[in-house]
């Protein structure tokens, strides 16, 4: 996904744009509840919401496991999930990945 993209996303939803409310738009665009969304991804209905509400978090690992069931790129969704970890840190930094 392009800056653009993500920069359309995050004004659209009216936040920054994190792995968690991510997965939660993509959900909400294929009309899916959580109990089944979160079958899909192999974790707990409670530990899902938690992502969605940013009380939890990935690691870059689970973000690609995640990304790969899913069908999206694995490179936004770890990307994502180490930009989540720097903020919750406090490290204001922007995450570009590009392959070794």
């Amino acid at each position: 996904m392009s800056t653009d993209a993500l920069l359309e996303l995050e004004k659209v939803s009216g936040k920054k744009l994190t792995l968690g409310n991510f997965i939660w738009s993509i959900r909400m665009c294929d009309e899916i509840n959580q109990a089944d969304f979160a079958k899909k991804l192999g974790v707990s209905r409670q530990y899902l919401c938690d992502l969605e509400h940013g009380r939890k978090s990935v690691s870059p690992k689970k973000a690609k496991q995640f990304a790969k069931k899913l069908g999206y790129s694995e490179k936004q969704f770890i990307a994502l999930a180490v930009q989540d970890t720097l903020e919750r840190d406090g490290i204001h930094l922007k995450v570009i990945l590009k392959a070794a």
